[in-house]
């Protein structure tokens, strides 16, 4: 059935899906095709509005429309069926397509279409099947679930799957490990199996050797032997029998105090028996209990005799069983005894045998001697020449093989010659790139600025192009981006470079920010001591410095220094030779290494190593050396044990395992490593390492190198072969050494960028390198490959020598494969030296000073002797600065004692100490946690506040002065563009051209008509003259438009503002300075920090915003905003004079109102320079005011308390008097001083006695006061001078962007003018050709062209076309058949008339 209706509707219906049999379910699932099959039959209209989404909302909607269409054809359908078919029950499809494949089949046969089926059916069947309708739509919505529910769903099962999966995963991995932990088990399990089994075997091996050492006795007389054996005998019995007795005594004292215990123990029991039978005799049978106590007693002792028999018997064991081992014993000793002296027997006998078998041999060996010499000769020949065909054949190989590698060498060096090549030149081109791009942009700057660019810009270039930045724009920054792309990272790194730099200037107070040569005198302070003491304590408190370690201490060697070089180039040659010479030891990092892994595989104890360092040591220091030098091995086992993780045993190292599966170093192991000397196990981490395959890192190699270091004697210096290969190497060795990391910075360093402490702790003192010279034994790439081959042939030649010697064969091994391993390598190291050697270069040659070239290309004796010269001269050298540092120490020990110095010094009294200067001493009283915590952060912050307001107000300044260039630029160009226009005059020109040449040629020679003419040229020049006069006029009003657009005048408001901005951050620095000075010297006294009562100042801007916007911006302004087109009250008599002048100069209003508005701003930048400064002084004021007020509120508390005191004692009214004058007096002075008190009024003041507790307290209030206030006044003064030197730049500014704008309007005026003169002479030529034609009574041919300023007569386009025509080129006729053409008859006319002219004419021809 399923195949049919496949074909039905594959084949009949053809529907937009082809179904398969198996597919019924899943394709009918949405309805969509039930509702396409419809409608191929016409019974479903509203088809284009079912779906093909498989969504429950879809679906819905398709079997909603789907339910009355399938009952008009009497299908049965209801809601169930509906949800069988959308739930995919299985054969529900089916059996739909079925019903309707026969309902179908019916309604084609009877040929009815869908509107008759409606109309053949009953109105109320049809109304109930509407009803039905709608009921079944709510059935199916209640029953389809909806489609979040669905997806809810889905997204559970799928989460059951994936915690499904996740569980079964952490199963898998549990199982893992379990079978991992069960497998480490069984391996270790079975290694203790080994183990135990090698043991056996040992213990087997070592008893079988014993016994054969025991057979191996040599054998004693027999009377001796039995005689000793009796006697060993007797004595063993005797022995045993003492020891028999000793035990049996042992027991019966053991029997005898058991026996006493026991009897003690039945006393008590007795006693407790009759108190027990006492007790109970009243309550139960007295016998009973008798036999009870009776069976007791006789099992104790029968328990006691079985004790008895069975340590007797035992002991009667113990003896059999010693007896029998002992009768056993004797008996395998006898039997040894006599089987050896068998074999001897047999020996002899076998003797006598060889003895005769050996003369026979001895003949026979003598004739075939003869016969093997003869062929010994003759196989040693053919040996000697296959020797030397190999020879020469390897010889003719090894050849081969250095051409390969000179090719290879060869091409190498041209791969790098080609690098470097590739460098260069790519530095070179981005060089000239950035060359060609700065040369553009100061073209183009020339041609905006009229050859007049600033030397600011000047300098931002030059800084980029240092820099190596591009030089034009890459991409827009204008909106900072939150993710910018790599061009506007560029952007932003130059913004950032040109930052800094003008920050650098404007803190320096250089470059552009230099104060002028006049105000140079009011440059304010270097720097404020007493501040950047505070701001160092309170970060030294707020981020406490790390404990540094301290260096390692070595004694001073007369020389230290390495050799360095290619491979080849001598260097253990020299320093061979060196250590022969001069008594210097010759360190090679390769021959430590192996010594150390030697000194670990003979388990060299520190003991032992200590022996021989006292032997070698001389000076004390060493131990302190070995001391810290033995901790690092440690350290680096451990480390090394941490990272790796091997099976079974580490080294020599037992190895355990937690319960976790860690691996961890027994502590037997751990002792014993401790207990090696500091070369093994040195040693035992790099045999840890090659085992592995590793290599030994810089760390191990230096620690090996320090060690070897250690054990030289002080007197003997030291030079290192070959070492170090790398710039890292070098910087660890110098760290390891010396103490000092040159890599390492200050932690507090940078975060105090504003002011500093010269007391502050610098760098620590230069200290001398490690190595006092540095030897490059320098030779070419070829000489090295030169050596080896020549050092291979002298190998090949030593090596046929030396077979003969036996002792020098393992060094010839040794040597050869030194030279096959550095053969193979000798390129890639080459390549390598040639990598690493720049950097050596420059840490050698730079950073310490000590690398000396020498030639290593010449002979070996020059090579070594010059190296020897330089290490004596080093040497020397040192000697030299010892010896003079030492007279220069003792110069200042012994000086001469003079008179002057035995007198008694004349007391003089010392000036007063300025705060702030090296001799004074700050408070450093404590404080609070809670001071530090908050003043450190607040101050970071003032600082980062105040670097990034400089820095943005100075990129404002920046763009400024790009903007006012671009914009002179761009008014200039326009306004030439604007003179360029076109204008009338070519059109009035060419008409009366037109004209006059129109006139006819008789009438020009008329007197009247010339005049007429004439008057028409005077007509003609009066109207270009208008034309002219017009031009100059509208050109002169745009000059005046762009004058009067209000630009000028809105940059110098938006650059005042910007220097207001930076007299605002000036301002806004002391005040937050201040407030931290107030707050940490408040603290020190002890006092809460109080709150600053005074707001911080705001400098106020210019208003520059138009009249709408600023009823927008007066709800949200913060800083107050100064009215600028109009005048202030606040000016001062030069506004007021400058105003004057404006009013006076009404005509001139284009030069003058320039200067008076230039005047106008000067004088607010003046006022707004006076408000801050004043502003400051005002804070100064009121602090120092304030602090009067504390301390005469303190004073005043002091004196009631005082009166208090003195009222209660009997001498109360004398002191009351004294305390009414000093209240008297105490205001008056207050009064008059300004400053801090000084010490003496205060000692004045008091009326009582002062404890040493309070005066120590006054002292150190009037010092903090003093240093305070210093503070403050230092601060003062550099602020005002910072205001001072941007008042200057502002007002600088200001009137170059004044000098540059009037420039520019100049330069209008006078192109203004000149144009109008030159269009005036154009008129002039013009009327003076045009008059001349008319005199002349001639037309004007060519066309007259009056363009722009320019007058000319094109002599390319003509007026008036030529009379004569232009001659035609004749056409040229070919001859036909019997036929002349017109050239060939006027021929024959001229053949003619030559020879008959009178015929001719006479005919008339």
């Amino acid at each position: 059935m399923s195949e049919i209706l496949c074909e039905w509707l594959n084949e009949e219906v053809k529907l937009s899906r082809s179904v398969v049999p198996g597919s019924f379910s899943e394709e009918f699932s949405t309805g969509y095709l039930l509702g396409e099959l419809l409608h191929k039959y016409g019974l479903q209209d509203d088809f284009n509005q079912f779906s093909q989404s498989r969504v429950a909302s879809a679906k819905l909607n398709n079997f909603s429309r789907l339910e009355p269409t399938l009952h008009l054809l009497g299908v049965q359908f209801n809601e169930n069926v509906a949800q069988d078919i959308m739930t995919g029950q299985h054969g529900a499809a089916t059996k739909l397509l079925y019903e309707l494949y026969i309902a179908l089949e019916k309604k084609r046969k009877a040929k009815l279409t869908g509107v008759a089926m409606e109309a053949m059916r009953p109105a109320a069947t049809a109304k109930l099947k509407s009803i039905e309708s709608v009921l079944y739509r709510e059935h199916l919505k209640t029953l389809t679930p909806r489609q979040a529910d669905l997806q809810l769903q889905q997204i559970s099962d799928h989460f059951e799957i994936k915690s499904k999966a996740v569980e079964d995963k952490i199963a898998r991995i549990h199982i893992a490990e379990q079978q991992k932990v069960q497998k480490l088990q069984e391996e270790q399990r079975a290694q203790g199996i080994e183990k135990h089994r090698i043991g056996r075997r040992r213990q087997n091996e070592i008893m079988a050797r014993i016994q054969a050492a025991i057979i191996q006795i040599p054998k004693p007389s027999p009377s001796h032997t039995i005689k000793a054996i009796e006697a060993k005998r007797l004595l063993k019995k005797k022995r045993e029998a003492e020891d028999t007795y000793k035990n049996i005594k042992k027991f019966e004292n053991n029997i005898k105090e058991s026996l006493q215990t026991q009897k003690l123990q039945e006393t008590a029991r007795e006693i407790t028996a009759q108190t027990a039978t006492e007790l109970l005799g009243i309550y139960s049978d007295d016998d009973y209990i008798r036999k009870i106590q009776k069976r007791l007693e006789e099992d104790m002792f029968a328990r006691e005799q079985r004790e008895k028999r069975r340590r007797k018997m035992l002991m009667a064991q113990l003896i059999a069983h010693e007896a029998e081992e002992e009768a056993y014993r004797e008996e395998q000793l006898i039997y040894r005894l006599m089987r050896q002296s068998q074999q001897e027997r047999r020996i002899a006998v076998q003797l006598m045998h060889v003895r005769h078998e050996k003369e026979v041999l001895r003949q026979n060996r003598i004739f075939r001697e003869k016969q093997y010499e003869e062929r010994r000769l003759k196989e040693f020949q053919e040996a000697l020449d296959r020797e030397a065909a190999l020879a020469k054949q390897e010889k003719i190989d090894y050849e081969e093989q250095i051409i390969k590698e000179r090719e290879c060498h060869e091409k190498i060096a041209i791969e790098r010659a080609q690098a470097r090549y590739k460098k260069h030149y790519s530095i070179c081109w981005e060089v000239m790139n950035q060359i060609i791009d700065l040369s553009t942009k100061v073209g183009e700057y020339r041609l905006l600025t009229n050859n007049r660019i600033p030397l600011k810009l000047m300098l931002d270039w030059k800084e980029i192009f240092f820099n190596g930045k591009p030089m034009y724009e890459q991409a827009s920054i204008q909106p900072l981006p939150n993710e910018p792309n790599p061009e506007q990272l560029v952007e932003l790194n130059k913004m950032n470079l040109l930052d800094e730099k003008d920050y650098g200037e404007y803190k320096s107070m250089t470059g552009e920010w230099c104060p002028t040569e006049e105000n140079s005198e009011n440059k304010p302070p270097l720097n404020n001591n007493i501040l950047g003491h505070v701001l160092r304590r309170l970060m030294e408190i707020f981020y406490p410095p790390k404990p540094k370690s301290s260096p390692p201490l070595f004694p001073p060697f007369p020389i230290k220094g390495c050799i360095l070089g290619k491979l080849f180039s001598g260097k253990t040659t020299c320093a061979k030779f060196i250590e022969k010479v001069c008594n210097i030891q010759v360190l090679s990092v390769d021959t430590l290494v192996q010594e150390a892994i030697q000194a670990f595989l003979k388990n060299e104890m520190k003991s032992e190593h200590n022996v021989i360092l006292q032997e070698v040591e001389s000076s004390g220091e060493k131990n302190e050396v070995q001391k810290n030098l033995s901790k690092s091995p440690l350290k680096v086992l451990n480390k090394l044990q941490t990272e790796t993780s091997t099976n079974g045993t580490k080294g020599n190292c037992p190895v355990k395992k937690d319960p976790s599966g860690q691996e961890f170093i027994s502590d037997s192991s751990q002792d014993g490593l401790s207990k090696l000397s500091v070369r093994a196990q040195l040693g035992a981490a790099s045999q840890k390492l090659l085992k592995k395959g590793k290599s030994i890192p810089d760390e191990l190699l230096i620690d090996i190198l320090l060690e070897a270091i250690n054990q030289t004697p002080p007197e003997k210096g030291w030079i290192v072969d070959g070492f170090p290969m790398t710039i890292n190497q070098a910087k660890l060795f110098e760290k390891a050494y010396t103490g000092i990391d040159p890599e390492t910075k200050d932690a507090n360093s940078g975060k105090l960028s504003l002011v500093t402490d010269p007391r502050a702790p610098n760098k620590p003192p230069v200290t001398s390198p490690a190595f006092d010279v540095s030897v490059l034994l320098d030779i070419s790439d070829t000489a090295v490959l030169k050596r080896l081959a020549n050092l291979k042939s002298n190998k090949l030649k030593s090596s046929q020598t030396e077979q003969e010697n036996n002792n020098k064969n393992s060094d010839a091994e040794i040597l050869e494969e030194k030279i096959d391993l550095a053969r193979d390598q000798v390129l890639y190291r080459i390549s390598s030296f040639l990598d690493t050697w720049p950097k050596l270069e420059k840490w050698f040659s730079v950073h310490q000073s000590t690398l000396v070239k020498v030639n290593a290309e010449t002979e070996e004796s020059l090579v070594c002797e010059t190296v020897k010269e330089i290490i004596m001269e080093e040497i020397a050298k040192k000697q030299n600065r010892k010896g003079s540092a030492q007279e220069i120490s003792s110069g200042k020990k012994l000086l001469p004692v003079t008179r002057q110095d035995l007198l008694p010094p004349i007391p003089v009294a010392p000036p007063p100490i300025d705060p702030g200067s090296d001799e004074w001493i700050y408070v450093d009283e404590p404080l609070p946690k809670e001071i530090p915590d908050f003043l450190v952060p607040y101050w970071e912050m003032v600082e980062h506040a105040y670097m990034n307001a400089i820095k943005t107000i100075l990129r404002c300044l920046r763009d400024e002065q790009h903007s006012v260039i671009y914009y002179l630029a761009d008014i200039r160009k326009k306004f030439q563009d604007y003179l360029k226009h076109p204008d009338l005059k070519q059109e009035f020109v060419s008409q009366w051209q037109t004209d006059y040449n129109s006139i006819a040629d008789d009438l020009r020679e008329d007197e009247e008509t010339k005049a007429e003419l004439h008057q028409r040229v005077t007509d003609l020049r009066d109207l270009l003259w208008d034309i002219c006069d017009n031009r100059r006029e509208e050109a002169e009003q745009e000059r005046t438009d762009i004058m009067n657009d209000g630009w000028l005048p809105d940059r110098r408001g938006i650059a005042m503002n910007h220097f207001f901005s930076l007299m605002q951050v000036e301002v806004d620095r002391f005040q937050d300075t201040k407030r931290l000075l107030h707050d940490y010297y408040r603290a020190m006294e002890g006092k809460i920090p109080t709150d600053d009562i005074q707001d911080f100042t705001r400098i106020p801007l210019l208003d520059i915003f138009d009249e709408e916007q600023k009823e927008e911006q007066n709800k949200s302004r913060r800083i107050p905003l100064v009215s600028w087109k109009l005048p202030s009250p606040e000016i001062n008599i030069i506004k007021s004079k400058s105003k004057g002048t404006l009013q006076k100069s009404v005509k001139d209003e284009n030069s003058e109102n320039g200067v008076a508005t230039l005047g106008k701003d000067e004088n607010l930048i003046t006022d707004t320079w006076q408000t801050a400064v004043t502003a400051v002084s005002n804070i100064v004021t009121a602090e120092i005011q304030s602090k009067e007020m504390e301390e005469e509120e303190e004073h005043q508390q002091l004196e009631l308390k005082e009166d208090l005191k003195s009222s209660q004692t009997l001498s109360g009214k004398a002191a009351g008097k004294d305390v009414k004058d000093t209240k008297k007096l105490s205001p008056k002075s207050a009064t008059k001083k300004k400053g801090p008190p000084s010490t003496a009024s205060v000692v004045e003041v008091s009326p009582a006695p002062i404890t040493p507790e309070e005066l120590k307290k006054r002292e150190l209030t009037l010092k903090i006061k003093q240093e305070y206030f210093s503070a403050l006044n230092h601060e003062e003064v550099a602020t005002k001078s910072r205001l001072e030197l941007i008042k200057e730049k502002a007002l600088a500014f200001v009137e170059d962007l004044t000098m540059k704008a009037e420039e520019a309007y100049k330069d209008m005026e006078k192109w203004l003018g000149s144009r109008f003169l030159a269009e005036m002479s154009s008129v002039e030529k013009l009327i003076e050709v045009a008059r001349h034609h008319i005199e002349s009574s001639s037309k004007i041919q060519y066309e007259i062209t009056l363009e722009e300023a320019d007058f000319f007569i094109s002599s390319d386009v003509k007026v008036i076309p030529d009379p004569v025509l232009s001659p035609q080129v004749p056409h040229i006729e070919t001859s036909g058949s019997g036929t002349l053409t017109i050239s060939q008859l006027s021929t024959l006319h001229k053949q003619f008339l030559q020879v008959a002219p009178k015929v001719l004419c006479f005919l008339g021809i």
